[in-house]
């Protein structure tokens, strides 16, 4: 194989050389014999590569191993892993960029380890790689796969003042460790270097709340008939403040201190409710709808998760002291709900394999009831405490032996799990595939896929409380076409999300899933990155800048997204903050019409989304998708159904800025976004 590389990029060199008169450059780097130069990539700043998921590594596989594609080693490169960036400035005198790309071989061990250890493959090893020059694509491999041949990237440069050098995911970015092995550049002049990617500081546009009230949260609720029911009416405003509820149904009552309405109701039916919120400084009302029937979750879930910011460090102290910051940060009062705990709060299941039972702890107990790790104590208690906030708790397993990290699963188990969840009071279940990849072996085939979630519905739907569905396998077989039909109320759509703009601008890929989306049915394209991040327990602030920030909570808004927070609620700054608690981003999410945005025109970097509102307005986002400049967006009033002169209002700026006729233009920043709700005149 290396024979075979060597003799293709022998050929290509001199293809090269003949093209634009210049030697090839020196195989040892160096200075070449037409007195061009030769640096390794390796030589330059690596620190200043962006890489999703670990620091890039010079002359190392992302591991830290040698460099290895298709079984040959190199001495030279660079090891990252998707989505990932590295920015060379160059002076328009470089000559030409040669590399040898591919998958590192340690992904195929990888692999195998967690085949052996926990009876499946971890999907993933799956990219593309990219050379941009001065905005322009000069080259892109192959989908490039762990076994994939190496491609080579032999590429002239002549005249390119900056280089990119981009990884992108292709299916998820599971084990996606890539290799730009001797990765080189021939030039003249002044040497390249490595910058790092321009960084926008955070700027805060959400204006701060004033002291009357405001009912914030959602306009309409969703009940099964008999079922417990827990919904706080939230309102920003001074402090005290009291609250009220006029038309109630029967079974329900309001706390006036907390805004809790609590109780069941019997009977199915639509109810209009008045809720009140009073002060020293005025009183508010909004009408509320409750359903009360077959459907839940009739807008996206907002609230927490505990994965982005723990991970398996989480334990129920972390989790009690996110529940009481979400209110003591005021996130509550903007509708934010769900206190959700992921994977690692069980127990390891039984040593696979192993003869002794009394071998290795039990992860049940010998009714074969769960049984918590020593992180926690009473999850009962834990979940009554959440419910005192008047917040919400959620649950995480998975359909297989074993949970992602290796913990006990539902496999079997699954009614026992549901009734069980039930009892402890949890009000959102999160359903990760991971483990149950050991049960099927091979590739799954549709049915195989939906079978799981179909029995952990049926077991859903045999116990006396709501729990918001949520489906975790990643989009594997467009899950978004049967989501619904297998009884979820969210589904995962993409894989895991990193703090990167290639891996966040994703949710630029959901327009197609548009009509698969409705009340008490969500896409789902991952838990946000905003805030500080690290995937427990070392935390940093998350790597998107201030304008990709606000797209994101923009996009995910429009979206109709489930918004679940990754980052440690105690530790937000103003700006995070400030992205969460704008009320009119808020409704845009929340809104009851429940229709996801459609993208309306994709062009030259520029991207306009249209979300259609119960009042008869329309939310636009108007996004600059381009790398490296500014854009001039124009919306044309006539592609959002309206004709003639329209009030436009900035919702980031909640400020209305004036009456247009036939359309509006903006200047959007880099990666920025301009959110704005347009109404006939």
């Amino acid at each position: 194989m290396t024979r075979k590389i060597l003799l293709i990029a022998s050929v290509l060199s001199t293809i090269v050389v003949i093209a634009s008169c210049q030697p090839a450059a020196s195989p040892a780097g160096g200075n070449t014999a037409a007195g061009l130069k030769t640096i390794w990539l390796d030589q330059l700043d690596v620190s200043k590569a962006l890489s999703g998921t670990g620091p890039t590594k010079a002359n190392k596989s992302f591991d830290g191993n040698s460099i290895t594609l298709a079984g040959e080693k190199y001495e030279h490169g660079l090891g990252t892993h998707s989505p990932s960036q590295f920015i060379l400035a160059l002076d328009g005198n470089a000559k030409r960029f040669y590399a040898v790309v591919g998958v590192d071989e340690e992904v195929r061990i990888l692999q195998q380890q967690r085949q052996q250890q926990q009876g499946f493959r971890r999907r993933g090893g799956t990219v593309e790689f990219k050379v941009v020059g001065d905005g322009k694509v000069l080259w892109h491999s192959s989908v490039m796969r762990v076994r994939s041949d190496p491609n080579i990237a032999d590429v002239n440069i002549v005249g390119v003042k900056q280089l990119r050098l981009i990884v992108s995911e292709v299916e998820n970015n599971y084990n996606d460790h890539a290799d730009w092995a001797m990765a080189k550049i021939e030039y003249a002049g002044k040497k390249p270097y490595a910058v790092e990617p321009v960084v926008v500081k955070p700027y805060i546009l959400t204006p701060k709340p004033g002291p009357k009230p405001r009912i914030t949260g959602p306009a309409i609720f969703g009940v099964r008939p008999g079922n417990p029911f827990l919904f706080t009416v939230t309102a920003t405003g001074s402090r005290p403040m009291s609250f009220a509820a006029k038309g109630l149904p029967d079974g329900l009552s309001i706390d006036s201190a907390t805004g809790q309405i609590t109780g069941s109701v019997k009977n199915k039916g639509n109810y209009t409710v008045v809720l009140i919120a009073k002060n020293d400084r005025g009183i508010a009302q909004r009408n509320f709808r409750i359903v009360v029937g077959g459907t839940i979750a009739l807008t996206p879930p907002m609230g927490w998760n505990s994965w982005n910011c723990w991970a398996c460090a989480v334990d129920d102290l972390k989790v009690s002291e996110s529940a009481k910051a979400m209110v003591d940060t005021g996130l509550i009062n903007h509708g934010w709900s769900y206190i959700n705990i992921d994977d690692c709060w069980m127990r390891m299941e039984q040593q696979r394999g192993d003869p002794d039972p009394n071998i290795g702890p039990p992860a049940r107990d010998p009714n074969g009831n769960l049984i918590l790790n020593a992180k926690f104590i009473d999850m009962k208690a834990l979940v009554d405490y959440i419910h005192s906030l008047g917040l919400k708790a959620g649950i995480y397993i998975g359909p297989g032996p074993t949970t992602c990290q290796g913990y006990v699963a539902s496999w079997q188990h699954e009614l026992q799990d549901a009734k069980q969840f039930a009892e402890w009071g949890f009000d959102y279940l999160k359903y990760d595939w991971c483990g149950y990849s050991s049960i099927v072996k091979e590739e799954p085939n549709l049915e195989e896929m939906k079978r799981p979630y179909i029995l952990m519905r049926k077991a859903l739907d045999q116990v006396p409380r709501d729990i918001v569905y949520s489906i975790c396998q990643y989009g594997m077989g467009d899950v978004w076409k049967w989501g619904e039909e297998v009884g979820g109320n969210c589904w995962r759509t993409t894989g895991d999300i990193t703090d990167t703009w290639p891996s966040m601008a994703r949710g630029f890929q959901q327009a197609p899933l548009a009509p698969y989306a409705k009340p008490g049915h969500w896409n789902d394209p991952d838990m946000m990155v905003l805030g500080k991040v690290g995937w427990g327990p070392d935390l940093r602030d998350s790597g998107l800048t201030a304008d990709e920030q606000y797209t994101h909570m923009s996009l995910w808004c429009l979206l109709c997204s489930p918004l679940l927070l990754g980052c440690p609620l105690d530790k937000l700054d103003e700006f995070t903050l400030s992205l969460l608690t704008n009320d009119e981003v808020l409704e845009v999410n929340q809104d009851a019409l429940g229709q996801q945005a459609s993208r309306i025109v994709q062009e030259d970097g520029r991207e306009i989304w249209a979300k259609q509102m119960e009042d008869g307005s329309t939310a636009v986002g108007l996004f600059n998708t381009d790398d490296y400049s500014k854009q001039r967006i124009t919306l044309n009033f006539a592609d959002i159904g309206f004709e003639g002169k329209c009030l436009v209002r900035d919702l980031w700026r909640q400020k209305n800025l004036g009456a247009f006729t036939g359309k509006f233009t903006a200047e959007i920043p880099v990666h920025g976004v301009v959110l704005i709700k347009v109404t006939k005149f």
